[in-house]
């Protein structure tokens, strides 16, 4: 982890802003869903992963189409790859 030397205040309905910098280097933008754990005293944030539409996994690797309607991992895509050539034929 990386200290990066910002301090923010807790507002009073329990906010925290994150500065644009951070936000950029997380690849945080308008809209971005985020996932929250506690380890230890840390509060941790993440982009939310998003589980596949066909398969269910979730992994940094699935695809996003559609503005997020459609999510599709290694294998889910490979599946509608095959069933779409059926389709198509």
């Amino acid at each position: 982890m990386k200290y990066t030397g910002m301090q923010r205040k807790v507002d009073n309905a329990g906010r925290v802003v994150l500065p644009a910098e951070l936000r950029n280097l997380a690849s945080f933008s308008l809209g971005t869903q985020v996932e929250v754990s506690v380890e230890g005293i840390f509060i941790r944030l993440k982009r939310h992963s998003m589980a596949c539409n066909v398969t269910g996994e979730v992994s940094e690797d699935n695809l996003v189409l559609a503005d997020g309607k459609i999510v599709l991992s290694p294998n889910g895509a490979k599946y509608v790859l095959v069933q779409l050539k059926k389709y198509i034929r």
